[in-house]
């Protein structure tokens, strides 16, 4: 999914970014080793990718979910947000390193039904979360929790819902392009 309307700034690079912004996309080239598209755009405004670069190493180092489990909840955000570009990215991310099982990714790459019970219940959590605009019931909550997960974890939900909305909106505006290294991974 894509606004209709696009912006007009120009992706940037560490050749033509002015000094602030080079200063944000050295870092980001440090965490990922290369400048994904989505990071080109969104660094026109410096502050939204050093948020974004800050809240996701801070989601994947202090979330307390498994590799797996943080794609599942990154998978449902972008799949509810309609982000193309995130769903490929995180797609490969969850295929290549975190090692998502295949049915797993598939079910959220289709919004069905995960076998697995306690992916499903974060899944199921994640999306509640997000239809709610942060209102679960008392017994969302509670099945939450019956799956193992805490209150510390619903609380790294909202932070990767935040983390979330800056790409997937960013992405939406920019039309981005998906990189070549995510392109098997394109939604259709």
């Amino acid at each position: 999914m894509t606004a209709e309307a696009k912006l007009s700034l120009p992706a940037l690079t560490l050749e033509t970014a002015p000094p602030p912004a080079r200063a944000v996309l050295d870092t980001a080239k440090a965490q990922v080793g290369f400048i994904p598209n989505m990071y080109a755009n969104m660094v026109n405004s410096p502050g939204l990718l050093q948020t974004y670069l800050d809240g996701y190493a801070r989601f994947r180092a202090e979330s307390g979910f498994s590799p797996v489990e943080q794609e599942v909840v990154f998978l449902v955000i972008s799949r509810a947000n309609g982000c193309n570009y995130c769903t490929a990215a995180h797609s490969m991310i969850a295929d290549k390193m975190s090692k998502v099982p295949a049915d797993v990714l598939a079910a959220l790459r289709s919004g069905t039904a995960i076998n697995d019970q306690k992916l499903a219940a974060l899944a199921t959590f994640t999306q509640v979360m997000f239809d709610t605009r942060g209102l679960p019931t008392e017994k969302d909550l509670e099945a939450f929790h019956a799956a193992g997960y805490t209150d510390r974890h619903a609380l790294e939900i909202i932070l990767a819902m935040a983390v979330k909305t800056l790409s997937n909106y960013a992405n939406h505006l920019f039309h981005t392009e998906v990189d070549e290294m995510f392109a098997g991974y394109r939604v259709s």
